[in-house]
């Protein structure tokens, strides 16, 4: 068994900040993590979305639309 763990060194964006970075609402993030399109980790009542989810996010809608 490995000792790493699986989140180790992974950076966690509150919704408000993909928000932020994304120039949406914070609705449209709750809608994209419940659809499934943007994977989250829920911590408490929260979600936590990894930046590295956001960019590759980010990266494939711009390469969709280019």
């Amino acid at each position: 068994m490995s000792s790493q763990r699986p989140f180790d060194g992974v950076r966690f964006c509150t919704v408000a900040e993909v928000a932020a970075r994304m120039r949406v609402s914070k609705m449209t993030v709750y809608r994209l993590v419940h659809n499934g399109e943007l994977p989250a980790v829920r911590v408490g009542r929260s979600f936590r979305v990894p930046e590295h989810v956001v960019e590759e996010y980010l990266s494939r809608a711009y390469t969709e639309t280019a």
